[in-house]
């Protein structure tokens, strides 16, 4: 049985690396393997340059931009869904996920006021559009802001 100390490293295994641009003596001297002139004798390219053209990135300005951290985007309901619900009753976030208006209780949802309210509902929502928000009041309701 080998132990570990007694472990050799195989003949051949591992090669010992290229010493370039140490004079001509070594055989790697002189263009130390990078051939004659230019800029690629000279100094190192970025692998993405392309030769002075115009680069592709900037040729497809679809794959431009950015994508903003702080964006808060809601999610829409107008008032002729609203319009659904039972006269008097309240519509918070959870009466919209057992209707099936909404599918996660965490989105944020705003209030827009397309088609009519007849009922007098009380609305709690975290954003209302001034329209949605008049039309509520209109037909008797309350409107309650989330944060």
């Amino acid at each position: 049985m080998t132990r570990l100390h007694e472990i050799s490293r195989t003949a051949g295994k591992k090669s010992k690396r290229k010493r370039i641009g140490r004079g001509n003596g070594s055989g790697k001297g002189t263009y130390s393997g990078r051939g004659l002139k230019g800029q690629k004798q000279r100094e190192s390219i970025n692998p993405l340059f392309e030769g002075g053209q115009t680069p592709l990135i900037k040729k497809l300005p679809h794959m431009r931009g950015f994508n903003n951290l702080f964006k808060i985007s809601y999610i829409p309901i107008n008032l002729d869904v609203l319009n659904s619900f039972d006269d008097g009753s309240e519509i918070n976030i959870q009466s919209l996920v057992d209707k099936k208006v909404l599918r996660n209780r965490k989105s944020l949802v705003k209030v827009l006021g397309r088609g009519s309210l007849s009922k007098k509902l009380i609305v709690s929502a975290h954003s209302f559009s001034v329209t949605a928000e008049k039309k509520i009041k209109k037909a008797g309701g309350e409107v309650i802001r989330l944060t």
